[in-house]
């Protein structure tokens, strides 16, 4: 008993001072955010603006490094678009410096930043770009500047075109013996192919090669128009693979000087007309001071990024969490307009159902306004439905209006593999509807064909009422094919080309304001609740690995079937490069 305790007394000790450690690094932790010295803007500085950190439309919740007791600061679409716009009328910035060796961005996000770009330099101020090595997207904003430089030694542009590559299952599960049970409407419908296929459809070729075209086409006409090169002499290039060193690159007028660092910094000190020169980040020069100072009007900003799911939390799109940001929107009579930012590959149809019957019901009160990221597709499009207008980019990935179901079956694999077997009792005969652990039933699969059905209807009835288009129209552009805004926009799926400014401007002129605020929901993290955050996400880094996490994007899709949801999501991950 004595024993028992000294080891009891022991424990409460050992957590007493874990817990006044832990307290302790949160105050120093807490300290270090605050303790940050004003940010000064001096005269004639230049504004440097590196995407080399993973751009979210949003910035998210600072990184916290307790051991240095340092603060990382993530990039956010919307505060680089705030400080591009604010920086036209700053009399202290002479121009800006684009530093392209990194560029973690989407393509459409890229495009997004690069019209930013274009209306600062309507203001007469320079911009000039530089990169060791210039990736595709890299390049294509690069373009945008009045000088592009580039590092002699080692330098070079990815110019290659566009690719899309997707991996297939088929031959793995084969190994397994796990059958998959595909239960789909969309001939485009795309997502279970890795599962039953070994290489595209042609029908997924179609798509694929149709969108890939597109935004190739569109990126080659703005370099062109950029860098007066003709289109055939750019694809001539890609082709033959020509850009090899930083000297090609130069001959062929795809940069204007190559430049080391230090010659970088006299040409920069130059263009500032100081002798010393002054930068300041763009993540810096947005703590200066706040955009949209305006009247007690607001038009409320909402952001919906990642796949879209049932229930609360704080990753992905929570559809109470987001329900509950546009309800506060809606009930905020200050807030006169609502502009609803969609960056989302999709995701689960009722969470997709409950969000879009929220802005249906807030569109009836005031104006509400879509803004596509760089993924607005499938169940991305269906909680765009409810829109006065929607804006996106040429190279906006969208439409996917469809819908599937997918059912594993590992009776095989379990089995023959690894001589596990089961057994069943039933009160009723499809009691154990549905299993993974035995073939479906025709009337099981019949089940499942007739809710796949009902939701596809469902879609495709809300995207011809909200778009003024036949039943018939919508399901010619249907069948879950995926189409670039581009082409969205010639098919009667958006209105506009345009990002986020362009959005907010639209709604405050719907609703008749001019002098107004912006309000982003849904609500920030305290600073508490960030640190919070901090510590979970680096406890979730650090218990898995990059093959783990490459499968979470299937097992969601298996659990959602599994718990009866169908789901309209794109087909797979898509990356521009």
């Amino acid at each position: 008993m004595k024993n028992f305790l000294k080891m009891l007394l022991a424990s409460i000790l050992g957590i007493l001072i874990v817990n006044i450690l832990v307290f302790i690094i949160l105050l120093s932790a807490i300290a270090v955010i605050g303790s940050d010295e004003p940010v000064i803007v001096k005269n004639n500085s230049i504004l440097k603006i590196a995407l080399n950190k993973p751009l979210e439309d949003r910035a998210g919740v600072p990184e916290i490094d307790i051991i240095n007791l340092d603060v990382n600061t993530n990039l956010g679409l919307n505060n680089i678009l705030n400080g591009i716009e604010r920086a036209e009328s700053d009399h202290r910035i002479k121009g800006i410096y684009l530093e392209l060796s990194n560029v973690q961005a989407g393509i459409a996000s890229v495009e997004e930043i690069r019209d930013a770009l274009l209306n600062f330099k309507e203001s007469g101020k320079f911009i000039l770009a530089y990169a060791e090595n210039y990736s595709q997207k890299a390049y294509y904003l690069a373009t945008v500047a009045d000088k592009i430089y580039l590092n002699p030694f080692g330098g070079g542009i990815n110019f290659t075109g566009i690719s899309s590559k997707i991996t297939f299952f088929k031959g793995f599960l084969d190994k397994l013996g796990v059958d998959m049970q595909i239960i789909r409407h969309g001939k485009f419908k795309s997502a279970v192919e890795p599962f039953i296929l070994n290489k595209m459809s042609d029908e997924n070729r179609e798509q694929v090669k149709s969108y890939t075209g597109s935004i190739w086409n569109y990126i080659l006409q703005t370099i062109s128009a950029s860098r007066d090169i003709e289109i055939e002499e750019l694809n001539r290039i890609a082709d033959n693979l020509e850009l090899v060193t930083a000297e090609d690159a130069l001959d062929k007028k795809f940069v204007d000087k190559l430049f080391y660092e230090d010659e970088l910094i006299a040409e920069l000190t130059k263009y500032s007309g100081v002798t010393s020169l002054n930068t300041i980040d763009i993540t810096k020069y947005n703590t200066t001071s706040m955009l949209f100072s305006g009247g007690k009007d607001k038009i409320a900003v909402i952001y919906a990024s990642g796949e879209i799911m049932s229930g609360e939390g704080d990753t992905e799109i929570m559809s109470k969490n987001l329900i509950g940001a546009i309800s506060k929107a809606r009930k905020d009579s200050t807030v006169k307009a609502v502009v609803f930012r969609v960056n989302s590959p999709g995701g689960a149809s009722d969470a997709s159902e409950f969000i879009a019957r929220e802005l249906e019901i807030t569109k009836a009160k005031k104006p509400v306004v879509i803004s596509m990221g760089d993924l607005a597709a499938s169940g991305g499009y269906w909680i765009s439905t409810p829109a006065d207008k929607i804006f996106a980019h040429h190279t906006t990935l969208t439409g996917s209006i469809g819908v599937f179901g997918l059912i594993p079956n590992i009776e095989k694999t379990m089995k023959e593999k690894l001589g596990i077997t089961f057994d069943v009792v039933r009160t009723n005969e499809y009691s154990d509807f549905p299993s993974i652990t035995r073939p479906l039933k025709q009337v099981e699969k019949d089940y499942l064909q007739k809710m796949v059905e009902i939701v596809y209807s469902k879609f495709t009835d809300k995207v011809a009422k909200s778009r003024n288009l036949s039943l018939e129209r919508v399901d010619s552009i249907g069948q879950g094919r995926v189409w670039s805004g581009a082409n969205a926009f010639d098919i009667g799926l958006i209105d506009y080309f345009g990002g986020l400014k362009d959005a907010i401007r639209e709604a405050a002129k719907l609703a008749d304001i001019s002098d107004y605020s912006i309000l982003e929901l849904p609500k920030e993290l305290s600073t508490f609740e960030m640190l919070m955050k901090t510590f979970e996400t680096k406890v979730s880094k650090s218990s898995g690995n990059e093959f783990r996490r490459s499968l979470e994007h299937y097992q969601y899709l298996i659990n959602s079937i599994k718990n009866f949801g169908i789901v309209a999501k794109l087909p797979y991950e898509i990356e521009i490069e």
